[in-house]
């Protein structure tokens, strides 16, 4: 993926090397970067940073050109050069993958006389290991088990390829990783081809929309010059649209199997920003949903408001650990602070809550795989006919955690959605509308 470049090297190329990456690939590396890689070379600088792209577009390549440009010129602030060490890793879901960076790290440090004379040694145990004369290290790492191995160490710059397919992201990221590069500021790189709008997604639009600071960048797999042309036309010919532009052109897509289309979510979180609250004399009316809380679950209440056919998300309470006496309360004060229908989820012993809110006369709705898919596909149909509209509800979860609503819709799938409270209470919250979008058989709803 590259072309031999040789010449003499001087003062002038080791301190335009230091600023400038894309000549360092080209000069000190003897390879050429196409016009992508270049560009994140030049732009990701930021604390944080996210490459997302298609397949075959030299991720793998200009990580591993990266990282030997960090090992070798230490870029962060002066004051952290007195620690002495640096230390850059690329992480992935397995260790294999991890190590297929490191490989293009290995190979590129062979191929260039001058690099391969700055390297003191490479280790392959524990784990892969490149230590450069300055004392800079280059580690392949793996984010297993929830990033435990990575526990305890301390980085300048950490690549994390192939983020989106990790199962406990949020986790590896806010709790793992972004605290072993606190001792230097380090930087960190997110990179990874799209896997559907999970929360690599969601990152890659905060920082895209500047609600986070960082950098972003997404690449088509065309740009790269060095794969053959006739190979991926034969792909762009015969790919599915939604394959297309996740594999060849690197966008997020859905994978198919989400409850809410993203699109769906995208137009309710818009379409709550363009109305407001209704005028005095407008005719209106209140619905509130309960989702009472499992084992692991929370117990969520979701009030909209709906006016000429538009349900609008109002009021939203997320609770963890309270006992029933608390919760029953809770939803007794909603009520009285919004006065109208209320859905309670009325399975197992949600019977009890129930009937200490006969005063509200309540639905109680039951939980089937039937009523639950009903429930579900008429909230989907809303969502289609563009009658629900919400904001970005973010609230406290624990831990440093912020719980978000938008994420909790964008991930809920068909076939994984037990763990989904506030969807469910939006559900029960849309369930009396059900008449005036399409006649589906009624769950076992009773009237208390």
């Amino acid at each position: 993926m590259g072309t031999s470049i040789n010449a003499a090297f001087g003062y002038d190329d080791f301190r335009r090397g230091l600023s400038d990456p894309a000549f360092f690939a080209r000069r000190f590396l003897d390879v050429e970067l196409h016009a992508g890689q270049r560009e994140w070379l030049t732009g990701s600088t930021c604390p944080e940073n996210v490459l997302v792209t298609g397949n075959r577009w030299g991720k793998s390549f200009v990580t591993a050109t990266k990282l030997l440009h960090a090992g070798i010129f230490r870029p962060r602030k002066l004051r952290y050069d007195r620690s002495g060490r640096y230390r850059a890793v690329v992480a992935s879901i397995t260790q294999d993958q991890a190590n297929l960076v490191f490989y293009q790290v290995v190979r590129l440090v062979r191929q260039s006389k001058l690099v391969s004379a700055l390297v003191d040694e490479i280790r392959w145990s524990p784990y892969p290991r490149l230590t450069l004369g300055n004392g800079a290290t280059i580690e392949a790492r793996s984010t297993q088990n929830r990033g435990e191995h990575l526990l305890g160490n301390d980085y300048d710059l950490f690549v994390f390829d192939e983020v989106a397919f990790e199962t406990c992201p949020e986790y590896v990221v806010e709790e793992v990783i972004l605290m072993r590069l606190a001792d230097r500021e380090g930087r960190l790189d997110l990179v990874s081809t799209p896997n559907g709008k999970n929360w690599f997604y969601r990152r890659a639009r905060e920082i895209a929309e500047g609600r986070h600071r960082g950098y972003f960048q997404s690449g088509d797999s065309r740009q790269n010059p060095f794969i053959s042309k006739t190979y991926l036309q034969d792909r762009v010919t015969y790919f599915t649209e939604s394959r297309l532009k996740q594999n060849i052109m690197g966008q997020f897509v859905d994978t198919g199997g989400e409850v809410l289309k993203g699109e769906y979510v995208d137009a309710a979180l818009a379409r709550f920003a363009e109305t407001g609250a209704p005028v005095d004399g407008t005719d209106c009316s209140y619905i509130t949903g309960w989702d009472l809380a499992r084992k692991r679950t929370a117990t969520v209440g979701i009030t909209v408001e709906v006016v000429n056919g538009l349900a609008r998300v109002v009021a939203l309470e997320r609770m963890k650990l309270f006992d029933w006496v608390t919760v029953i309360e809770k939803i007794k004060q909603r009520q009285r602070e919004y006065p109208g229908r209320l859905v309670v989820d009325a399975t197992g012993l949600g019977d009890v809550v129930v009937e200490q809110l006969r005063e509200f006369r309540p639905d109680a709705f039951i939980f089937t795989p039937q009523s639950k898919s009903e429930m579900l596909t008429n909230a989907e149909l809303l969502h289609a006919k563009g009658q629900v509209a919400y904001q970005r509800w973010e609230l406290p979860d624990g831990s440093g955690r912020t719980w978000s609503l938008e994420s909790e819709l964008r991930q809920a799938r068909w076939d994984d959605n037990n763990k989904c409270d506030a969807l469910m209470a939006l559900g029960l919250a849309l369930w009396p509308l059900r008449k005036r979008s399409l006649p589906i058989v009624g769950p076992r709803v009773g009237r208390v």
